[in-house]
């Protein structure tokens, strides 16, 4: 399996970002298919290269708990290495190729990005200052209104590479770039990850849509 060369090994980039993110955060996808590429995935490696293991191991395990109970094998990449060992690439080829799988499906982290917005302050009028007053209740029943002050936003959004490597292909027949907003849970982020990705796969053909598998 001399097509996964492109894996990078523990140690890697700090993604102390990867704090994770909540089921209600939003989460987009932004995905590209080789077309010349027909290859089925029946069983893949879920291969985060964080390089701490409260991020790792809950992301790469919800991810792959999603893909099996969509039909899809997986298995996540700390399963079969330990973090603290620096193994040679072929060693990791034939783990992979040991147990089954043909996907390897990598993540790396590409950055943080944080705006800010201002929220002006409201002004609540009283009661009987609009529709419902009109001189009824004599300009207002519990007379003037309430103001709240302006205040700043910060929102974090959370960016990701996915890469779908298979043997017979040097280069990744899948991309996705992921962005996921306001940081929370790691184990939330990644189910709502694996949704996207599992929905895009089967739409483009890179695995068997759930009513044909057994």
């Amino acid at each position: 399996m001399k097509n996964y060369q492109h894996l990078t090994l523990f140690p890697v980039v700090v993604v102390a970002a990867l704090i994770a993110v909540s089921c209600a955060s939003p989460v987009t996808l932004t995905s590209w298919k080789n077309p010349a590429d027909n290859s089925q995935v029946t069983k893949v490696v879920v291969f985060p290269l964080f390089d701490k293991l409260e991020y790792t191991k809950p992301f790469e395990q919800a991810m792959a708990a999603y893909f099996e109970s969509k039909g899809l094998k997986a298995i996540g990449a700390l399963d079969f290495l330990n973090p603290s060992v620096k193994y040679p690439m072929p060693d990791v080829i034939k783990k992979i190729d040991s147990m089954g799988a043909n996907g390897v499906l990598v993540f790396k982290y590409t950055g943080t990005d944080k705006t800010q917005n201002y929220v002006p302050p409201t002004y609540y009028g009283g009661w009987g200052g609009g529709y419902w007053g009109g001189g009824y209740w004599g300009g207002g029943y519990w007379g003037g209104g309430v103001a709240t002050g302006g205040y700043w936003v910060t929102t974090s959004t959370l960016n990701l590479k996915a890469s779908l490597y298979v043997k017979a292909n040097k280069e990744a027949i899948w991309t996705g770039d992921i962005t996921v907003t306001d940081p929370n849970y790691v184990d939330q982020a990644a189910t709502t990850i694996a949704q996207d990705i599992y929905a895009d796969w089967v739409k483009n053909n890179v695995v068997k849509s759930p009513e044909t598998v057994k």
